[in-house]
Formats: structure tokens, sequence, C-alpha cells
């Protein structure tokens, strides 16, 4: 396990923010499903990217990795048109992305394949699936609703009732799945659909492709059947999920500049920038970057029902506001890589944080600095780096454990830190 002890300092300069993880799982995606060879530009590969290039490999595709320079690569990836089990056991290890993401692409080979994964994985719920497997006749089998899940069976088109406050993930999967069967298909949304900018996403990355999805104010989608995928030159954008962290940094702290983002982007997590002026922050958008500069914040009710990735960086700034935040809709926060309400409270907790726990959110009393401490990473990426940024506003140093998480989503993350002026001591504690 490796433990950093970071000494209270404000960031200060410009940063380039990481590729969004989100789009390079459904570029890479994509690009697997074309028959012939894309090349996909601007990735990192975290654990999920590999998850996810190793998961398709096994269902056909070749994938052929090019060093790009500064921790980015670009990927050759040669698909074949439709997936083929090369390997039947797929090793998805945290990443809810690839799991649900890849499930209905082997369920499009008719062979049986099966699903590992580790850590919360193993738990996180499938019930959407298993309710098409049986409708369907597809057979699966589970430890007791967890992972390993070995599938067998051939997805067909139909008639698909998703409801719209689990994740959009399910549905994003069946939209990758469902134009490569013979036969129209329909996915209705049951209730309110929370997520949108993820969906949004999967539309535009599939259009890009030569995919077409028709949706009806995101209460159906139309999906035609018999499409073929093309292949196609794909550049990553910057991913506000990862600039959150930085633009909160310039905010509670000095001036960060974040490069290589897009304002026009689809991405839900922009909606950071929202928050930040509505807690009356200062962020000067120009084309491509965005600029946070040290801002006197108040507390803001948020409804974070479209934008559940960045609640623990909301909650490090809240922490640091004027006044009363109250973030609600989190609930499916509870089934992340931890239960994010709980790990958010109880680490920010630890540092001082006036925090209460919600049934289905985040109550916080905001101070002018916090104390420091001693925190956990709960193996949860944004949490390990949302408790970095609140060192920002310690009296003390930060001490996180479990610090080697980011690289879930950020390898880099500990560097940028320290180019940003971060005062950080690592140690490897066996």
């Amino acid at each position: 396990m490796k433990t950093v002890e970071i000494n209270p300092k404000k960031l200060s300069g410009d940063i380039s923010v990481p590729p969004s993880k989100s789009v390079s799982h459904r570029a890479i995606m994509a690009a697997a499903l074309s028959k012939g060879k894309s090349r996909i530009e601007n990735v990192i590969m975290s654990k999920d990217i590999e998850a996810t290039c190793k998961g398709l490999e096994s269902l056909g595709s070749s994938i052929k990795i090019e060093d790009s320079g500064e921790g980015r690569v670009a990927l050759t990836i040669e698909g074949g048109g439709m997936p083929q089990v090369r390997n039947d056991a797929i090793d998805c290890i945290e990443s809810g992305s690839t799991l649900r993401f890849l499930i209905p692409l082997a369920a499009l080979t008719g062979e049986e394949v099966t699903f590992e994964g580790r850590g919360k994985l193993v738990e996180r719920p499938l019930d959407m699936y298993y309710d098409i497997f049986e409708s369907q006749g597809l057979e699966y089998r589970n430890e007791q609703g967890r992972l390993p899940l070995t599938l067998k069976g051939k997805l067909k088109a139909g008639h698909f009732k998703i409801k719209g406050d689990v994740s959009s993930q399910f549905i994003t999967g069946l939209m990758f799945a469902l134009p490569l069967v013979q036969g129209d298909s329909v996915i209705e949304i049951v209730g309110k659909l929370e997520s949108v900018g993820y969906i949004d996403l999967t539309i535009d990355v599939l259009k890009a492709f030569g995919v077409s999805i028709e949706n009806d104010g995101y209460s159906s989608f139309y999906i035609k059947g018999g499409q073929s995928y093309a292949p196609a030159d794909y550049r990553v954008e910057g991913d506000f999920s990862q600039a959150a962290f930085w633009l909160v940094a310039g905010t509670i702290g000095s001036d960060v500049n974040c490069l290589d983002v897009d304002k026009d982007s689809l991405q839900g997590d922009k909606e950071i920038v929202d928050i930040i002026k509505a807690m009356g922050g200062n962020i000067i958008v120009s084309d491509g970057s965005m600029r946070a500069s040290a801002s006197i914040t108040r507390g803001i009710s948020i409804d974070a029902s479209q934008i559940p990735d960045i609640v623990p960086i909301i909650s490090v700034m809240a922490a640091l506001s004027k006044g009363t935040t109250i973030i609600s809709n989190a609930s499916r926060l509870r089934i992340k890589e931890s239960d994010r309400i709980k790990s958010t409270v109880s680490e920010l907790s630890k540092l001082g944080a006036v925090i209460r726990e919600l049934e289905d959110g985040i109550e916080i009393e905001g101070r002018d600095e916090l104390e420091g401490g001693v925190v956990e990473s709960w193996n949860d990426h944004r949490i390990a780096m949302a408790m970095a940024v609140a060192s920002i506003r310690c009296k003390k140093p930060v001490v996180i454990n479990g610090a080697e998480s980011v690289k879930k989503s950020y390898p880099g993350f500990w560097n940028d830190f320290r180019k940003l002026g971060g005062d950080i001591n690592e140690r490897d504690m066996g």
C-alpha cells in the first residue's frame, strides 16, 4: 500500500487535463466493433482502460499501443465488425464500465463467456441484465448475485424497459450491441433518466463511428438493427470529472488553468463549472482552457443525480465555503468503488469538516480551513484525489493511505499535483 503525506500548500499553474475516461471507453469499443482499422488518440492507459482493451481483445479485436509522450498513448484498433470469443474469461478488474459495456457484446456471440472482477465490482448490481437474460431465454449463473458471472445465449432485438434511476451503463451497453442484431429495438426509460450526459456521450461516439440512435426526448431510444460500425480516427477530449479536482484546487487555493477542455463538451461533469460559479467561484472560460482563481465561496443546494462522480470534490469545496451546502439525489453513490456518501463524510470528518451523512446525500457546514490528519482512500480513486485537494486549506499535513488507488483513472495524478506546486512525500508501506 502506498501512503502520501501532503504538506498544506496552495496549487497554481497550468495543467493538461487527462483525456476523458468515459469517452475513451466508448471510442475504443466503437473502434473494436468496426470492420477495419481505427486510430484512437490521446488515451491514458489507466487500470479501467486496460481492462476494457483486454476485454475487447478477448472478444476478437486487435489493439496496438503506441506511446505518444507525456503519459499518453495512441491505439490502433482492428475489429472484425462483430464480437467473436477468443478468450472466454474476461477480467474487468474493478471497472464497472468494462463489465456493463461488454456483457451485451458477449451476448452477441451466443458462446459461453465468464466475467470476473475484483474489489467492490464483484457486488455491483447487474439486475437489469439478469431481467433481460430471463426474458430472452439466455442462460446465466453467478455466485449469489455476485461475480463471477457466466453467460451463454444470443441477445435479440426487442423492447427493453430500463429504470432511469439505475446506472446509465446498462443503457450504453445495450446501445453498443443492439445496432448489430437483426431487427429494430426500443429502449424505454421508466421514470426520470439520470446521468443524461453519459448517454449523450454514447450517442455522439456511436455517430462518429457510423451508428445512428434516435433519441425521443430521453424517454425512449430507437435503434435500427443491422447497422455496422465504420472505422474512424478519433481524438479523446479532456475529462471534466478530472478537471473538477484542479478547478476546485484553484477556487479554494490560488490560480489553476486547465488545458485541453472543451467548453462545448457533452460530458455531464462539465456542470462543475456552473456549480463553482453558483457558489461564487471565479472561472474564466476560453477556447480549450478554463482558469479557476481563489474565491470566497458559499454553500448552495446541489442535485447530484446527473453528476455522481464529482460529489467527493464538490464536498471538499463545500467544506471550505461559507454557510451550508446540501447535496441530494445521490443515492447511486453508495454502489460506486466505495459507498461514496459514507467514505466522503468519513474522511472529510477526519480532516475536521462539519459534515453529515443523509440517506441520499450529504449536508456540509463550511469552515474557513480544515485541521488535517490521517485519512483512508477506501481503495477509491476519487476519494484519494479529493482528500489531496482538501489539503490545500488544512492547518496540518494530510496523510492519505491507499494513495495508489488513483491508478484506476488517473495514474499521473500525484505527478501533476507536484507540477502545480504540491509538497508530497511518498512511501510504500509494503
